[in-house]
């Protein structure tokens, strides 16, 4: 079966431009979504991204990686996380904490900062990137320096910031292009911010030469015009 195909049968995701109540055939609870497959089967968020997030919180726990493409390659690679989906709204902000916290000798911070991570990236819905014109891979990477800074509402220059680095890189998700693809963006998170630590913090993690190795199972990929094509 193919990794963005339905849980249930197997069939293509269809997206639709108004959502509508549907069913979760795994869970049974009803949610309003814009998704379901070509023989109208519905997986919910929840169910979708279950395992997934629960290996990705299980990797970053027990790494001592400082390379986030390192690390986030290691966790792409299981087959509990699907080409697309929620959890890479989770992944980027826990690959970002662990490097992070790993490179500067804090690795004490990497549980706690992972459970808020956790709890913050499960309000960030599959499919922001279409239909709220805001990509959660973009956002994993405020939900990282917002827990970094103890940044909230009423923050001064910790506010900005956390700002700052989501902005910078939902404008390289957008010069991307579409349609969307959870690696690509992945990837775009995790090299603008590392460069934003550099410039701002004068604090520069490892990061290894990004190639993409799903290419051949994506079937709107890009090729030769997504940056990490190999």
């Amino acid at each position: 079966m193919k990794h963005e195909a339905c849980f249930i049968c197997g069939a293509e995701i269809i997206y639709k431009s108004e959502s509508e109540l549907m069913k979760c055939d795994i869970c049974g609870q009803e949610f309003e979504s814009n998704a379901a497959c070509a023989n109208s089967h519905f997986v919910c968020d929840v169910c979708h991204q279950a395992e997934g997030v629960e290996f990705i919180e299980n990797a970053c726990l027990n790494s001592k990686e400082k390379d986030p493409f390192k690390l986030a390659s290691l966790i792409m690679n299981h087959q509990s996380i699907k080409l697309h989906g929620p959890e890479h709204h989770f992944l980027v902000p826990a690959v970002m904490l662990t490097t992070y916290y790993n490179f500067i000798g804090d690795s004490d911070k990497i549980k706690p900062s992972l459970a808020k991570a956790k709890k913050r990236s499960a309000n960030v819905l599959g499919g922001f990137c279409g239909f709220y014109g805001t990509c959660g891979a973009g956002m994993g990477n405020g939900i990282f320096l917002s827990i970094v800074l103890n940044s909230n509402p009423l923050s001064g220059d910790e506010y900005s910031t956390v700002n700052m680095i989501t902005g910078k890189t939902l404008i390289k998700v957008a010069e991307a292009g579409g349609p969307r693809c959870c690696k690509r963006n992945t990837f775009i998170a995790m090299e603008t911010a590392v460069e934003f630590l550099k410039q701002k913090f004068d604090l520069e993690l490892p990061l290894s030469d990004i190639k993409c190795k799903f290419s051949f199972a994506i079937k709107e990929c890009k090729f030769t015009d997504c940056n990490y094509y190999e």
